[in-house]
């Protein structure tokens, strides 16, 4: 089970952090990614981090305000947002697969949503 936290609103330019931890199992075979989903548009992937490797990734629209790392002996994943933007408001999802490729999603996390005020 993934818990994710952290969403709220913010004002344009603001920060904000939001958080997966794993209930049940651990994240250290795994690759932990946030999506998000915005009214009207589709999902989009917005980063992950691969725990086995350290590997990361970030969509081009969240790259140099996005950062995303993992404790592993917490368990959780941290997506620190910074210079958002109104475009950044949706609900924020976190995901666990075996890659930042996601062949295939293992579970996912219950939305947080994230509000930036112009």
């Amino acid at each position: 089970q993934l818990q994710a936290s952290g969403g709220g609103l913010v004002q344009a330019g603001g920060s904000l952090r939001v958080s997966c931890a794993a209930a049940g199992f651990s994240f250290g075979r795994y690759a932990v990614g946030w999506f998000r989903q915005a009214p009207g548009k589709e999902q989009e992937k917005v980063s992950c981090v691969n725990n086995i490797d350290g590997r990361t990734y970030y969509a081009d629209s969240v790259k140099g305000r996005f950062t995303i790392s993992g404790d592993l002996n917490k368990d959780t994943v941290l997506l620190q947002m910074t210079s958002l933007k109104s475009e950044d408001t949706a609900v924020y999802y976190c995901a666990l697969s075996y890659s930042c490729d996601f062949p295939k999603v293992l579970h996912w996390g219950k939305g947080t949503l994230v509000t930036v005020s112009s």
